[in-house]
Formats: structure tokens, C-alpha cells, sequence
């Protein structure tokens, strides 16, 4: 049995001394996390820019276009009515707030101001969520100056002055905006770490299963030029060799593993040193389930393009099945489907343990069912194996 390992030490050597096989194997995967977080788990907040054309030069259009611009996420861009129009024409923005001249003077005089949106087609979900937010911001001035116009009303004939009305009435309000009656508080789910949460290891999971089909076409192409018939002229027998490549293809799977998982237990800490050691045991579980269905691949494929084809359907067969990015609904037709998956067990064995502060006692079903795959694999494989010609 030493042999085999001499053969799995020899394979490893040659996979980190492959340029192709690491970027495949290794960088991938890196690049996949990366851009999928860039993509989904980043900022959550919204972010604009409102194109606004202020024709008004009085005081409440600029605290019109100052509310605006104290909103989170919202950045303001001033515009002549000539660019706006011209932008608009050209599509550069979908969008743009048109302030009247008459603004301020029509609010003073207790008048029914109007504000102007040009849009460009429905305005685009961007420009509706910039309409909809001034609107809220200019419901907030109009509704302060129904409170002053009734605090105004109520004190006539008390020979208060009305500036000293406005000011108070002012300040009540500024003191209500610091200090709401009713406050919103926000918690935000799907952020990084519940984005991580989710999303490792579906990817750990794909990338381990595509590796099946290089394993697999690696020893196709050795059977098909003879490599393998040449080992066994030495004294290693056709069980040395196969349990050796047996123990590199979950090596190799392992190695992609380790990286990603001390990746992210590096960058984002989302591991205790003891859910990271379990996590590193379900991996090393999951890659021997996943390597004996890669031999039989091998065992099975007599061309290398046959055996890449059929490593890449069951690849996308278990991703697609075992709730690898999503969760299907236990009764439905696609988790009965996805019993047959190994991500299913990977997946719910990981989540129990990286989501769920979970131990790998509760993770001992899964592990059973991927180690109970390992063992029939690895069996089978090695049938199909020794009715290879010259293997025997």
C-alpha cells in the first residue's frame, strides 16, 4: 500500500506543477467568489444621482434640493434646463426634476407649487425611485407648512409675532426630524456575511465536482496510451495503482477546498478554529465521495471527450439538484430529485456548521450518506476497473 501512496504523491506533484490544472482548480474558484461577491453580497444601499434644473431662486427650492441631497446614497447634479433637455434627448439620464421659477414666492403666498419631472420613457427603475423619493422630500415641506399655516391660524389675534410663530414652529420640527415620534429601524439581510454564509459552499461544492471530469480524462488518456499497462510491468499491482489515483483525485479536490475555506477564514472570520477543522472533515468526505464517482467516470469512458462530457452532466446535474445556490422546497419534486445529489448532503452539512454554529454531530447523517458513496464508489469503480484490458 506504500506504493499507493508514492502514486498520489507523484500525482500532486505533477497537478501543482500543471499551470492550466491550478488556474482551473485554484484560481477559478477565487475569481468566482469574487466577482458573485461583487455582484450580490456588496452594498446594499441604493445609490443615484438626481438630475435637478432649479429655476427658482428663493429659499425653499434650495432646501428642497438640500433634503434631497441629505437622503443617503442620493448625490445631486445641477443642470441647465438646455442640458437637461439635451441629456434627456440623448438618453444620458432617463430623468430630470424641473423646479419653477415661481417655487418659493407661490409657498409663501400659501399657494399649491408644482414641481416638474421630464422623464424619458417610463423613466427607468432608477428614475423611479428618484421620483419617488423627492416626492416623499417635498411631501415633507408641504406637510411643514400645513403645521405653520395651522399654528398661524390658531393664534390670530393673540399679537404674536409671526416671525416668532415660524421660528418655533421651525424649531419643533427640526426637533422631530432629530428625534422621531416613530422611528425605523433597519436590518439588512443578504449582506456579506450571510452572502458568504450562503454562497461558499455551492462553490467549494461545483468546483470540486467539475474536477471530476480532468481526474477522469487524465486517466482515460493514460489507459489509452498505454501508461498504465507500463506501471504494472513494475511491481505495483493494478490495486496499488488505482487506489493511488483514487487518493490524488481526492487530494487535488482537497487542496481546492483548503484554500477557499482558509480564505475565508482569513478575510471575513466567518470560522471558530474548531468549525473551520469540521468544515476541513466534510470537505475531505465530500471530495472522496465525489473522487470514486469520478472513477468510475474513468472506469467507464473510453474516450477522454466521452469522459469530460459525462463528468460535466453529472457536475451539472448535482449542482443544479442539490440546493447548491438555492433551496428548493422539501416536499417538491426537485428535493426528492436532489436526494441523489452529493451537494445536497455537502451543502446541508456545511450550512449546518458554518450558518447554524452547528458541530459535526450534527452533521453525522450527511457525512454517512457522502462516506457510504465513497465506499460503493470506490467498489464499483474498482470492478468496472479490473475488466479494463491490462489492468488486471
Amino acid at each position: 500500500m506504500k506504493r499507493a501512496f508514492f502514486i498520489t504523491l507523484n500525482e500532486v506533484r505533477l497537478y501543482l506543477q500543471d499551470k492550466g490544472d491550478l488556474a482551473f482548480g485554484l484560481l477559478l474558484p477565487v475569481l468566482t467568489f469574487a466577482l458573485m461577491y461583487g455582484a450580490f453580497g456588496g452594498e446594499t444601499m441604493f445609490k443615484a444621482t438626481a438630475s435637478i434644473v432649479n429655476e427658482d431662486k428663493g429659499v425653499y427650492s434650495q432646501r428642497l434640493i438640500q433634503q434631497v441631497d441629505d437622503v443617503d446614497g442620493i448625490s445631486i447634479d445641477l443642470l441647465t434646463a438646455e442640458e437637461a433637455d439635451t441629456k434627456l434627448d440623448r438618453s444620458d439620464i432617463l430623468l430630470a426634476l424641473f423646479i419653477p421659477s415661481n417655487f418659493s414666492d407661490t409657498l409663501v403666498d400659501g399657494g399649491q407649487a408644482e414641481l416638474v419631472f421630464k422623464q424619458r420613457g417610463n423613466g427607468g427603475l432608477e428614475g423611479q425611485i428618484l421620483a419617488s423619493i423627492i416626492h416623499s422630500v417635498a411631501a415633507e415641506i408641504n406637510q411643514e407648512f400645513q403645521v405653520l399655516h395651522q399654528v398661524q391660524s390658531n393664534l390670530q389675534g393673540k399679537q404674536i409675532p409671526e416671525g416668532d410663530i415660524e421660528l418655533t414652529v421651525q424649531n419643533l420640527l427640526e426637533e422631530e426630524h432629530r428625534q422621531p415620534t416613530v422611528g425605523v429601524a433597519e436590518e439588512i439581510t443578504g449582506g456579506s456575511s450571510q452572502f458568504i454564509n450562503q454562497y461558499l459552499p455551492g462553490i467549494i461544492t461545483m468546483y470540486v465536482l467539475f474536477s471530476l471530469s480532468l481526474s477522469a480524462m487524465t486517466i482515460v488518456e493514460e489507459r489509452r496510451r498505454g501508461t498504465l499497462e507500463r506501471l504494472l510491468t513494475t511491481r505495483l499491482n493494478a490495486g496499488e495503482l488505482f487506489f493511488g489515483k483514487f487518493l490524488a483525485t481526492i487530494a487535488r479536490g482537497f487542496i481546492q477546498t483548503l484554500i477557499l475555506l482558509a480564505l475565508s477564514y482569513a478575510i471575513f472570520q466567518i470560522f471558530t478554529p474548531l468549525s473551520f477543522l469540521a468544515c476541513l472533515v466534510v470537505s475531505l468526505i465530500f471530495t472522496a465521495a465525489a473522487a470514486a464517482i469520478g472513477m468510475i467516470i474513468a472506469s467507464i469512458s473510453r474516450t477522454e471527450s466521452a469522459a469530460n462530457w459525462i463528468g460535466i452532466v453529472v457536475t451539472m446535474f448535482m449542482v443544479m439538484m442539490g440546493n447548491t445556490f438555492f433551496q428548493a422546497a422539501e416536499d417538491s419534486v426537485m428535493a426528492t430529485i436532489g436526494k441523489v445529489s452529493l451537494n445536497t448532503y455537502a451543502n446541508k452539512a456545511y450550512t449546518a456548521i458554518i450558518s447554524q454554529g452547528g458541530s459535526l454531530g450534527d452533521t453525522w447523517s450527511q457525512l454517512a450518506v457522502m462516506a457510504g458513496v465513497a465506499v460503493a464508489g470506490l467498489i464499483i469503480s474498482r470492478l468496472i476497473f479490473r475488466a479494463v484490458p491490462g489492468s488486471k
